[in-house]
């Protein structure tokens, strides 16, 4: 290759795929906004993952770590934290990149724009032959950087979804944002428990963030129990949130469905379904009140933290040409397996270079970013992704074909049927991608009217 292999991210992927190139000998440069190596896992560095750290080191990335003697080996099947995934393992990861022959690690350069070098979206001709252009705002101001392939591994932190029901921020959602947390807060650390405790605290979402959430706010009820919590769900009933249970294969994530379920039926925390929130609205006394778009509202709520998801940034590629399922800005060939509307098993089957491959000839979207706004991403997919994307780019294609993963099932098995059926209802209509299973019940706590 005439120029390097340019990676958006020094996240977990990001990182994964420059230890696949340096180890085929490609030359790569890792561009990342941040000021150092997994700068979006240091904002959520106090939640402990549900993947263990055999799940959690890319097999390429050990490989290079324990060469050079660098790897602090942890217990394979311990869970870390955020924080301490960040510090053992991507920081030195980065430090090791940095220093290969014909690598290079990039902090604080933010992509804002890939093309084709010398051509914008328009031309055809001779397009593939072309390297990509791809502009930087760097420590040194802009820059122009040329690359013989892309992989975008730049992930979906930095675009939450809003709490409006319609995709976008509800009426007054930017007015009270002072009010309003979008991802984890620390609910450990007592300085944030402190905003939050003998308070009335609305959450939004449903996935597995929404229920840490849950667990860590009923704990803080516990020693302050004046605490109130609305937990406030789209669909008409917690259905399958809480997940697999003992039949998930992922312990901790089955044991973080347990406990969730345990918060939710608290006598602190009331659930409240089919509420999807239209406005915010100040209250005379300062609180506020949310309301649906039925008419439902939610009054007195001091607090809101919204944990509804994410969603990908696709605007700095506005000059290359990109192929994404239209409903959830993912790779389109993934979309039927991941789309949690008609497929919630979280069981994809292995995938690689020819499902992420763009209309853009050496143009690759990964991690989480290749799942668009589809929460079931796991680092494992990741890794076996770049894996088989970097052989490609090496020209081994037989192994850039093989799979090399299989996926630890859920122990859930159905569909997310009608958004607006019940789930018993949708399953008997057939809207489970496995088959049926027992719909679960509603949960009602007392004193209660959505990763």
């Amino acid at each position: 290759m005439p120029h390097p292999v340019v990676i958006i991210g020094a996240g977990p992927i990001g990182l994964a795929a420059a230890a696949h190139a340096a180890e085929r000998g490609l030359d790569f440069v890792v561009l990342e906004a941040g000021p150092d190596a997994g700068a979006a896992v240091g904002e959520w560095s106090h939640v402990r993952l549900f993947s263990s750290w055999a799940e959690l080191v890319d097999p390429a990335a050990r490989r290079l770590l324990e060469a050079g003697g660098t790897l602090t080996a942890p217990d394979d099947g311990a869970y870390p934290t955020g924080a301490e995934w960040r510090s053992a393992y991507l920081r030195p990861l980065a430090e090791v990149l940095d220093q290969r022959p014909g690598g290079s690690i990039r902090f604080d350069s933010r992509v804002v724009g890939v093309s084709r070098a010398g051509r914008d979206l328009l031309v055809d001709s001779g397009r593939e032959d072309d390297a990509f252009a791809l502009h930087v705002d760097g420590p040194t101001g802009r820059e122009r950087l040329l690359g013989s392939a892309v992989v975008d591994a730049s992930g979906t932190w930095t675009r939450p979804n809003p709490l409006g029901a319609d995709g976008l921020p509800a009426l007054g959602e930017a007015d009270h944002a002072d009010r309003i947390t979008y991802g984890i807060p620390d609910l450990a650390d007592p300085a944030v428990a402190g905003r939050y405790a003998g308070r009335h605290v609305a959450v939004a979402g449903k996935g597995a963030s929404a229920q840490g959430v849950l667990i860590g706010l009923a704990r803080i009820a516990e020693r302050e129990p004046t605490t109130r919590v609305s937990w406030l769900l789209r669909r008409p009933s917690v259905g399958d949130a809480f997940g697999g249970g003992d039949n998930d294969q992922l312990e901790q994530r089955g044991r973080l469905g347990q406990d969730a379920r345990t918060a939710a039926t608290s006598a602190q925390v009331s659930t409240v379904t089919r509420f999807r929130t239209e406005a915010v609205a100040a209250q005379p006394d300062g609180r506020l009140t949310l309301v649906s778009t039925d008419g439902q509202q939610v009054s007195d709520v001091d607090e809101v933290i919204v944990v509804t998801g994410f969603r990908p940034d696709v605007t700095f590629l506005s000059e290359v040409r990109l192929d994404l399922d239209p409903a959830l800005g993912s790779a389109r060939a993934l979309a039927g397996e991941i789309h949690p509307d008609h497929h919630s098993c979280g069981d994809v089957a292995p995938h690689g270079h020819r499902e992420l491959a763009q209309p853009e000839p050496g143009l690759y979207l990964v991690g989480m970013k290749s799942y668009g706004r589809a929460p079931s991403f796991l680092a494992m997919t990741g890794f076996e992704q770049v894996r088989s994307v970097v052989a490609a780019l090496a020209g081994d294609l037989e192994a850039a074909d093989r799979v090399e993963l299989v996926l630890p099932a859920t122990g859930v098995c159905n569909g997310a049927g009608s958004f607006d059926a019940p789930d018993a209802l949708a399953e008997a209509d057939g809207g489970g991608c496995c088959g049926p299973i027992d719909a679960e019940p509603q949960l009602v706590a007392p004193g209660r009217p959505e990763q």
